[in-house]
């Protein structure tokens, strides 16, 4: 299997040390996957998951700043069931829309290296590949 120790390293330390503002949370910290319509016509893909955005729920652009601001847009135009997204478990769904990203872990100071996102791909082409209709 993929094992990129430093993004592991890294994910499963936020998980386990925690932002103060998410102190009571649980947090996934586990690679996150994509989430969305698997017949969609539109493809959102961003670089990581966000450390106590991502990483914190599970889903991506979920409980963070990009989220506040895509999913407002996302809803107004259709693709989105609501303006909020907070966690897996708010009932968001996501018409003719799938969101991933190119990297699975969230990376040290958002910055995922080169031979991580080299190794990350499989994942991408797998999800990819099954979005295909």
């Amino acid at each position: 299997m993929y094992a990129l120790p430093r993004l592991v390293v890294y994910r499963e330390n936020i998980a386990r040390e925690k932002k103060r503002a998410y102190r009571d949370w649980e947090y996934w910290g586990k690679p996150v996957p994509g989430f969305g319509d698997p017949h969609a016509r539109v493809l959102i893909m961003g670089l990581a998951p966000g450390a106590h955005g991502s990483n914190r729920t599970g889903r991506p652009f979920t409980g963070d700043s990009s989220g506040k601001f895509m999913y407002p847009v996302l809803c107004e135009t259709g693709f989105a069931s609501q303006p909020t997204s907070t966690d897996r478990d708010d009932g968001m769904r996501l018409t003719n829309l799938y969101i991933t990203a190119a990297v699975r872990c969230a990376p040290p100071d958002n910055k995922p290296l080169p031979q991580e996102l080299a190794e990350c791909s499989y994942f991408l082409d797998r999800e990819l590949d099954g979005l295909k209709t």
